[in-house]
């Protein structure tokens, strides 16, 4: 059964008219391929009873679905491969955040001990001009 879709009649060139009827053509002689391509799946079945398969048929959907068993078996051993090594990678950054946060911590108590030195020697030198000061205008 070929269908056409004719377009209705425009002011449109013949240019235009002859592209949708080839588009038309082109769409009819999909729908035909896909009709005849899957007509054996389309086989009258009493209700309640599984349809038999011819043994090509069965062995033809054995091979599709150990095939697909073999690529989903390797995808999740690769899926699972990543998410150890994401995990190990996790567990290293949290790690070398805490040593991030060890390090800073100590710098932080570092300077501090600095900041306290420095005032202590700016306060000993103000205290000893000072007395130098008081010692040259007596």
């Amino acid at each position: 059964m070929n269908a056409t879709i004719r377009p209705e009649q425009t002011d449109e060139t013949p240019e235009v008219d002859g592209d949708l009827a080839a588009v038309s053509e082109v769409e009819a002689g999909i729908r035909e391929f896909v009709r005849n391509d899957i007509a054996y799946l389309r086989r009258p079945t009493v209700p309640g009873e599984t349809p038999a398969l011819d043994a090509n048929a069965e062995a033809t959907v054995n091979n599709v679905n150990s095939l697909i068993q073999r690529v989903a078996g390797t995808s999740l051993a690769e899926i699972e491969k990543l998410i150890s090594e994401l995990e190990s990678l996790r567990d290293l950054l949290h790690a070398e955040g805490q040593r991030v946060q060890r390090e800073i911590s100590g710098y932080a108590q570092l300077s501090q001990a600095a900041m306290k030195s420095t005032r202590m020697i700016a306060d000993n030198v103000t205290q000893w001009k000072r007395a130098a000061d008081g010692l040259r205008n007596s």
